[in-house]
């Protein structure tokens, strides 16, 4: 038997794949051109300076004209990680939760496949659906050539891989909150809670000095908030974000194995 219940969860969700993707295409070649018009813009860079606060909240920190300064402050700080752990909390709080809500996980359990099996294949469909998010805004961004926004092409691509693990993290951790309670709202209102406050944790920390030193707890830290877009993802980042990523299946996969499903 193939791959049956990951084909009808990435058929399910195609149009809705198809919505984030082309909208965060268009936002990525908007920023992009639009660089050439604020590339010189003081103002801009005082705004930063005379607000530091209000700008960490953003994740913006540094000159918001330059290259990189100009694609974290308005993608890759905050826009491109928040629209792909949409996609991924919400999928992961659905996969097994949501469907045992809408009555449909008894069928699923019922084919002929383990509970091990189903949870590997609707990861595979989390990783696919922020994969392709993914690819399409880095390519997006490769546009920024014409338009003077030159970025070294494989610390973009290693950030965009870090935004990419960080949201399969936290999708999976919504992931085995739903096996474990079956329950898709717990899921969803317990890991977007965790995100916000590390995020804020990880922005807030250049500002707020007793914050600073527990930066590294925070995995927003570790995929975008360490100057990803110009030194790339450090293998230190890549082996946080993926150990989260490989613990939280592990705890879904016990969860979903031990769970009794509702009758």
């Amino acid at each position: 038997m193939g791959a049956e219940v990951a084909h009808l969860d990435l058929r399910s969700r195609r149009k809705s794949l198809l919505a984030y993707g082309v909208g965060l295409g268009l936002y990525t070649l908007v920023i992009v051109a639009l660089y050439p018009a604020f590339k010189d813009s003081t103002s801009l860079d005082k705004i930063v300076t005379d607000s530091p606060g209000v700008a960490a909240l953003f994740g913006i920190s540094g000159s918001i004209t330059s290259p990189d300064g100009w694609t974290n402050a308005n993608l890759y700080a905050n826009f491109l990680p928040l629209i792909v752990l949409l996609l991924t909390i919400g999928y992961g709080a659905a996969a097994v939760a949501g469907e045992e809500e809408a009555g449909r996980l008894d069928l699923v359990v019922s084919l002929p496949l383990s509970r091990r099996r189903i949870l590997v294949e609707k990861t595979a469909v989390m990783i696919v659906q922020a994969g392709a998010v993914c690819v399409l805004t880095y390519g997006c961004m490769l546009a920024g050539r014409a338009f003077d926004l030159r970025l070294d092409a494989w610390d973009l691509a290693t950030a965009t891989f870090g935004v990419f693990l960080l949201a399969i993290s936290f999708g999976c951790v919504a992931l085995a909150i739903g096996a474990a309670l079956g329950e898709r709202g717990p899921a969803l209102g317990i890991t977007a809670t965790i995100a916000s406050a590390a995020y804020l944790l990880s922005s807030l920390g250049p500002v707020v000095s007793w914050l600073d030193s527990w930066r590294v707890l925070s995995p927003f830290y570790w995929a975008v908030g360490d100057n990803q877009l110009t030194s790339g993802l450090g293998w230190d980042g890549a082996l946080v974000l993926g150990g989260i990523t490989v613990a939280a299946v592990v705890v879904a996969m016990s969860a979903f194995e031990r769970h009794d499903l509702r009758g």
